[in-house]
């Protein structure tokens, strides 16, 4: 595993401090086979896949009492306005949240599908590989609609990022390295995986919720399997200057990620002042805590195959989200 002291390019390693793709393959053992795995997960997508539409109950009314998102991770949670705050002033951010946050998914699971399209237009469009990538654009399909849905059946508006952030998604997704785009698939998916495991079989959540979060972590754990195969196999063969520029965007990424959860008008619509719950939610170790320990499982493995070095590890930890 890659330590602090090789991240800033003092241990013995290649030129520019830094393991050549030899030392890092060497480190990180063999890899599998790309095929193999592939032909797995369509085994699995074949027994676990969902239809949201068929599955889910949506015309049920939601529960009175319920949340619609575990209160430990609302971001206001434990602050002083938290504390100031109704229980029905709290459920409702709840709500507001996790809308936010299902936005938040379908603009960054768009963004995924022309990725991966990216990712496949070279490859042979007969193998298993590229087979899977396709099978995954289906889900997304599903989950960007069910997502929609969802938000809808809520009663709030949707919450698109910010426009400098829609933007930057828009470059992301042109030029983005192989490495690269699959690094950003791992930010998008796993913390919100994190978030979600908690979600789905917490009794205190409506129901739509704990059925959206239970499809949603069944099918992306396939994902994030296909996602991270892939990435450890990329930092090994590509070159120099591509696993450096992956490290750098992946900061960046991280950066935008970690402002992007919450659209802050989720505070203004429940009522708060914006300005207020902002610096409270900036000041809060628990909010800290929350979206660390949500990251930590991404960013031991981003270390472990050698992304989180040099300028990317300073982004990374600039963002919050690694300790």
């Amino acid at each position: 595993m890659t330590t602090a002291t090789d991240a800033e390019g003092t241990g013995r390693t290649g030129r520019a401090g830094r393991p050549g793709s030899g030392e890092l393959r060497d480190a990180l053992g063999p890899l599998k086979d790309r095929e193999r795995t592939a032909e797995r997960l369509l085994a699995a997508s074949a027994r676990h896949s969902f239809d949201p539409d068929e599955e889910l109950d949506w015309d049920a009314p939601f529960e009175e009492g319920r949340w619609f998102w575990p209160p430990e991770l609302v971001s206001l949670y434990d602050t002083p306005l938290w504390r100031r705050m109704s229980e029905e002033q709290r459920m409702d951010l709840a709500r507001h949240e996790a809308a936010s946050l299902a936005s938040l998914g379908i603009w960054f699971e768009v963004i995924l599908m022309q990725l991966l399209v990216r990712h496949i237009y070279d490859k042979p469009l007969t193998s298993s590989h590229v087979r899977y990538a396709l099978t995954e654009i289906e889900d997304e399909c599903r989950h960007s609609k069910m997502f929609a849905r969802f938000i809808q059946k809520a009663g709030v508006r949707a919450y698109p990022v910010r426009p400098l952030h829609h933007n930057l998604g828009r470059l992301l997704k042109t030029v983005s390295t192989t490495p690269g785009s699959f690094t950003a698939t791992l930010l998008g998916e796993e913390i919100l995986d994190w978030m979600q495991r908690l979600t789905f079989p917490d009794e205190r959540i409506q129901p739509l919720v704990r059925g959206v979060t239970r499809i949603h972590v069944v099918e992306e754990a396939r994902h994030v399997r296909y996602a991270r195969e892939e990435l450890r196999r990329q930092m090994v063969d590509c070159p120099r200057w591509e696993a450096e520029l992956t490290r750098i965007s992946s900061g960046e990424a991280a950066r935008v990620m970690s402002v992007s959860f919450v659209n802050p008008r989720v505070y203004t619509d429940v009522g708060l002042d914006r300005r207020e719950a902002l610096a409270q939610v900036r000041a809060s170790g628990h909010r800290r805590e929350v979206m660390q320990a949500g990251a930590k499982r991404l960013t031991d493995f981003l270390d472990e195959i050698g992304v989180l070095r040099g300028v990317g590890r300073r982004l990374w930890k600039s963002s919050g989200l690694l300790a």
